[in-house]
């Protein structure tokens, strides 16, 4: 449990650390001045910006709409951050246990910014010829690589097939 938690932590402190320094080079302004405005970005490499995002959905902007939703998102991942936790307690394997800390570590960013702001801030901006990934933030980063993990022990650690028994002819 408290290898877990601290992948946790650090996940957390990791992801707000970065959005306040990436709001406030991206908002120098304040994030009240003009709520979910996407006015700046900056050029970084041929294939990367930091561009100012706001999700006010879920992955890749499913559900996006504010208002109730927002509500229902919020109320949605902290039952799930919640039901990890309680899970967290029972996992033996480090793998697992690293991979559901990025989660909730994850999770417990993208709610702070939902509670705070009504939408989550995002700031990476992957492209190739005129193509855009869907802008993500550290906490996403966080729950696929978690979930990215949690496959890995999958195929690790499935049980082996018992040899199949021939019938005889």
């Amino acid at each position: 449990m408290r290898l877990g938690l601290s992948i946790a932590g650090a996940a957390l402190v990791i992801d707000q650390i970065s959005k306040a320094v990436l709001l406030n080079v991206l908002r120098p302004e304040g994030v009240t001045a003009t709520p979910f405005s996407t006015d700046k970005i900056i050029e970084v490499l041929p294939f990367f910006n930091f561009r100012m995002a706001w999700n006010t959905g879920i992955s890749f902007s499913m559900f996006d709409g504010g208002g109730a939703t927002t509500y229902i998102l919020l109320a949605v991942q902290v039952a799930i951050t919640l039901a990890l936790l309680y899970w967290l307690r029972s996992l033996s394997g480090r793998l697992m246990i690293v991979a559901t800390g990025l989660i909730i570590g994850g999770a417990v960013g993208n709610i702070i910014d939902r509670a705070r702001w009504g939408a989550v801030a995002d700031f990476f901006d992957f492209h190739v010829a005129g193509w855009h990934f869907a802008t993500f933030n550290v906490a996403d980063s966080c729950i696929s690589i978690g979930v990215a993990l949690w496959l890995l022990d999958a195929i690790l650690n499935r049980p082996q097939d018992a040899p199949s028994k021939q019938e005889p002819t």
